[in-house]
């Protein structure tokens, strides 16, 4: 069974989307929208790490038996769902367009024992970014998506949602991830998608303002402080619940690649603990995030439950 065949339970069109991490991974594959019927099978795909799409031929894992009703993945992480104060571990998606500074640093505190979950997963737009190659080189599974003229083997959005249903995914975080999320992956994760935004929103914030934009646009206004933002995310760039803010200042002789170090290190560093997004990201896995009765998020802290940021 070629490659192809493999991800038939994903994508209508049969195309390769899951690129390989470095050791084996055993996926349980049906298919909805395949135009054939055939058993599921336990399949692992090579071990062997290519910078290529998958392409390997794929064989039936001996001794696994077939299976009719099994719509999940199987262990990608090697992880148990261990509980700690009675939650459960979560698993995580990350979406990178980048270098994945962030989603590095979420992996580093899961790892470490700091966020009660595990990425289990990087979906990205950009399948030679940094941030594909580290989850590559860290045995993660990368998932092309949306479809576009330069990424033909992406999924569309029905399908990426069957993905990351079967790796059994319970948050979305964005890290830097430069397209729209789509309506059915909206309506499929309410509540349990997070973007981070690199400026005080919902100053600096809307379609176009991302990157260097957002820091030379802070700076033009004479804004004095800046700072990142980490939001929910809804149907539109930018416009979801706020739910953490930090704030730094902006200097007088700035460049917008200095405001953006300053933020980037506010937000989350690999060399810091306790930075804003890996807060976020442990609090969202230890269901420690309180919705208001007017719909705003809040954060109940560990020490103290009755105390909210």
């Amino acid at each position: 069974m070629e490659a192809r065949s493999l991800l038939s339970g994903v994508s209508s069109n049969s195309t390769p989307l899951l690129q390989q991490p470095k050791r084996s991974i055993f996926v349980t594959l049906t298919s909805p929208y395949s135009s054939f019927n055939q058993s599921l099978k336990w399949v692992s795909l090579k071990t062997c790490y290519s910078s290529k799409l998958v392409s390997e031929r794929v064989g039936t894992k001996r001794g696994l038996e077939c299976k009719n009703s099994i719509d999940k993945v199987g262990d990608f992480t090697g992880t148990d769902d261990y509980l700690v104060n009675g939650v459960r571990r979560k698993k995580l998606a990350v979406f990178v367009s980048g270098g994945g500074s962030n989603f590095r640093s979420i992996h580093e505190a899961a790892i470490q024992g700091s966020v009660h979950g595990d990425v289990v997963v990087l979906v990205t737009n950009k399948p030679g970014c940094g941030g594909a190659g580290y989850a590559r080189d860290n045995g993660i599974p990368v998932i092309l998506s949306p479809r576009t003229k330069d990424v033909s083997d992406g999924l569309f959005s029905t399908d990426l949602v069957t993905a990351l249903r079967r790796f059994e995914v319970d948050f979305i975080l964005l890290a830097g991830y430069l397209k729209l999320i789509p309506d059915e992956l909206i309506r499929a994760y309410p509540r349990s998608i997070l973007n981070i935004h690199p400026s005080l929103l919902p100053s600096f914030g809307g379609k176009g303002y991302y990157g260097m934009k957002v820091h030379k646009a802070v700076i033009a206004s004479g804004a004095r402080y800046s700072g990142p933002t980490i939001h929910f995310v809804d149907e539109h760039y930018d416009t979801g619940r706020i739910l953490a803010q930090r704030v730094v200042p902006v200097l007088a002789n700035d460049t917008a690649e200095e405001l953006a170090t300053r933020v980037l290190l506010e937000l989350n560093s690999l060399f810091q603990e306790h930075r804003l997004y890996v807060e976020v990201t442990a609090a969202l896995c230890e269901e420690r995030i309180i919705w208001r009765e007017d719909g705003v998020p809040l954060i109940q802290s560990r020490e103290n439950p009755n105390e909210y940021s």
